[in-house]
């Protein structure tokens, strides 16, 4: 069997069960209280507190420990835009982060505050000119992630800290994904992470506010965690928490390494071994673990059964998975195919043997997948001289790119073919499928229903 989604939650390490086992009978006690056992759960919560700050680069008095990673986003952004109310309310975020970060967004700008979103390019990295030219005299925080969730894509936190620091505005840096691998590096803000992501148990997140960064917590205060994370400090996982951490930090260099040729065996096996597929995200800079592909022709949520039943774990950022009808904002932001989109994000000691496997399974899952979409006949084609319409208004992903691919062989060179659909993954789809297979897209017109997607035969 192959767990290969670590980058939504990674197995427990070793490590953290063994600390959650014995913490279980020592950190049960109140560690707010003088008695012996509350004395003994404070040395517990205080150890763990030095070990955390101690992975992260930061002061044991600038962390504390939540009840998630998201909790820990929400707060910091929260509390770094009310301390700095009176600089502006301005935030700037990039259009890949996390969704936590992208909520904390909405909700800022619902309530009167401004939110610019910055652009990524087609490896789905921001330049460091596009937060400089985001920058105001209002800007209140800036955040960026460390390396995206979705696609692996390292982003340049150091340059862009740089530039913030300038400016005197705040970073906040979402660094779930990427705290398994070693410190943020730059002059950061605030720093944002989530247990589960590198081996520790579910439900400990981790928020570090650097000394003189204006904070103010929002909602009911209590003495907990420097009155910044409220309730009972659960002791046990948050042990657990930092000893795993720890304990990955001290494989990271060398498991790195391991992955990265893994990852790299994925990325050039499906290129070679698939048909009409692309790999996306930054082939360089990114993290090592995870590799992105998306499949033209294929559902992604059918795809991702299939290799279930094969024994894989993977996930997917399709618009045809069964939780969304929209494209990923990453995927969409990066302005790459959405559809038969598979995430492979491999925990640490990842046999080679499993990967091998994967590989040999794939193209029959692909294949399968694409022989049951693929009898499907337009229900409505129309010809006008050079210009053929497609009627695909009501079909979902990846029905539209499949009719399309079967009729751009009926207009000569120079002809067009309009795709008619309501499916907001058309959007995204259908300029992927022209770049992949040398097609010129035109744009898209308005339609009495749907839209028209107008795809000019150059070859």
């Amino acid at each position: 069997m192959g767990y290969f989604d670590a980058a939504s939650s990674a197995p427990l390490h070793p490590v953290a069960r063994q600390a959650l086992q014995a913490s279980l009978d020592e950190g049960w006690a109140d560690p707010a209280r003088l008695y012996r056992e509350g004395r003994r759960a404070r040395m517990l919560l205080d150890a763990a507190r030095e070990a955390a700050a101690e992975a992260v680069g930061c002061r044991a008095d600038e962390l504390v420990f939540t009840s998630s990673g998201t909790r820990a986003v929400h707060s910091g952004i929260a509390g770094v835009l009310a301390g700095r109310r009176r600089i502006g309310r301005h935030l700037i975020v990039s259009a890949v982060e996390h969704s936590s970060v992208l909520h904390a967004a909405d909700t800022h700008e619902a309530e009167g505050g401004a939110v610019t979103q910055v652009a990524v390019d087609r490896a789905g990295a921001v330049s460091v000119r596009g937060y400089a030219d985001a920058l105001r005299a209002d800007t209140a925080l800036a955040c960026l992630q460390s390396a995206n969730h979705e696609v692996g894509t390292e982003q340049p936190v150091a340059d862009v800290a740089a530039v913030c620091r300038a400016a005197g505005v705040p970073l906040l840096v979402d660094a779930a994904q990427s705290l398994a691998w070693g410190r943020v590096e730059g002059d950061w803000s605030v720093v944002t992470g989530s247990a589960h992501k590198w081996g520790g148990p579910a439900g400990v997140g981790l928020l570090v506010v650097r000394k003189g960064v204006r904070f103010a917590a929002q909602g009911p205060v209590d003495e907990r965690e420097s009155g910044r994370a409220a309730g009972f400090e659960n002791i046990p996982a948050i042990v657990a928490a930092a000893a795993s951490l720890r304990a990955v930090r001290a494989e990271a260099a060398q498991e790195a390494v391991r992955l990265r040729e893994l990852t790299e065996r994925i990325r050039a096996g499906v290129a070679r071994l698939v048909p009409d597929v692309e790999v996306v995200g930054d082939p360089e800079r990114r993290l090592p673990g995870i590799v992105t592909f998306s499949c033209l022709y294929v559902d992604g949520e059918t795809l991702l059964h299939e290799l279930d039943r094969a024994g894989f774990s993977v996930s997917s950022g399709s618009s045809c998975t069964s939780s969304t009808l929209t494209p990923s904002h990453v995927l969409k932001a990066m302005g790459v195919l959405s559809e038969g989109n598979v995430r492979v994000s491999l925990p640490f000691g990842t046999a080679a043997k499993d990967v091998e496997r994967f590989l040999e399974v794939l193209p029959g899952a692909v294949a399968g997948v694409r022989e049951k979409l693929g009898a499907p006949v337009a229900e409505a084609v129309v010809r006008d001289d050079d210009d053929l319409v497609v009627d695909a208004l009501g079909r979902r992903c990846p029905i539209p790119v499949i009719e399309l691919a079967k009729v751009i062989g009926d207009v000569p060179v120079g002809g067009t073919v309009r795709v008619l659909s309501d499916d907001e993954a058309a959007r995204l789809d259908i300029p992927a499928w022209c770049e992949m297979r040398g097609q010129e897209y035109v744009g898209e017109e308005p339609a009495e229903q749907g839209t028209a997607y107008v795809v000019r035969r150059v070859s």
